[in-house]
């Protein structure tokens, strides 16, 4: 049996697609699938190369070095974004690419059954219960928001606010009932914060709440399975925005005081320069 991994991103998303590959390799009893949605894309002037085919090549080699049952197929769905975009999310303070998901049940590569995780998480544990388990009626199951939970899930009880950096997808029911059809509906025609994610929690009606442990994105704790790297408050010695990423490793030492993963970042840093070599 494979597990069926989604990133979306471009080119400058490789160091952490890296990572969080190498982490899965770590933790996965089953051979990997991983899937790479991306395209070229213009904005406001800017011009977003997409996730390079070469780059995506040579980590398929490296990953079948480890294990030759692994996979890794990138999909440019350029066609597809452009021919329904976004229109009133295109100027967010968030790139279009996280919108890339939206379009997942249109890509006939990806399979009924998908895990898509931002690339800003960790793989700390093994994660076959997570993956495995029953999806029958349900689109999503993932985790409430950090911030979000306390917004939403105490103000409105019904209306309980995942974070969409860890979903696990049944794309066969979610193409039954068109949730994704009705989120690219919403994010063409109205604004929204955090775009992607609120088009979900808004037009998700079969959704499952799960522990923490399984995206957690505030501080480590020893039965994590999956740290997502997320922006997060500092209220002390004074009111601080904090953002790092996994690949910024210095940070991830000297502001997060996190050493958990040092011979993971070890083995990015040795093969980073080789993949982007042939960017």
């Amino acid at each position: 049996m494979t597990t069926n991994i989604l990133f979306c991103g471009d080119a400058n998303m490789m160091d952490g697609v890296l990572i969080a590959t190498l982490s899965l390799m770590r933790q996965s009893r089953q051979p990997l699938h991983i899937f790479i949605l991306t395209a070229e894309l213009n904005v406001k002037n800017h011009h977003y190369q997409p996730f390079s085919a070469a780059t995506a090549e040579r980590m398929a080699k490296l990953m079948q070095a480890q294990n030759p049952a692994h996979q890794l197929t990138r999909i440019d769905i350029t066609d597809q974004f452009l021919a329904n975009p976004p229109l009133a999310n295109m100027g967010t303070m968030f790139t279009p690419y996280c919108m890339l998901r939206l379009y997942a049940d249109l890509v006939p590569e990806l399979p009924d059954r998908v895990l898509y995780l931002d690339t800003d998480v960790i793989c700390r544990r093994p994660f076959d219960a997570f993956y495995n388990q029953s999806m029958t009626d349900v689109d999503i199951a993932g985790v409430l928001d950090h911030y979000g939970k306390w917004w939403f899930h105490h103000r409105l009880s019904w209306f309980d606010y995942l974070n969409s950096g860890v979903l696990l997808m049944n794309l066969a029911h979610i193409r039954e009932d068109g949730l994704l059809v009705r989120c690219r509906r919403l994010v063409r025609h109205r604004w929204l914060f955090m775009p992607d994610q609120s088009a979900l929690n808004i037009k998700a009606k079969f959704k499952r709440i799960m522990p923490q442990k399984y995206n957690e994105q505030h501080q480590l704790k020893p039965d994590t399975v999956f740290q997502h790297f997320t922006t997060f408050f500092r209220f002390w010695p004074w009111f601080q925005i904090i953002t790092v990423k996994p690949w910024q490793i210095q940070a991830v030492h000297q502001q997060l005081g996190l050493h958990e993963y040092d011979d993971l970042l070890e083995d990015y840093r040795h093969l980073a320069p080789k993949l982007k070599e042939v960017s």
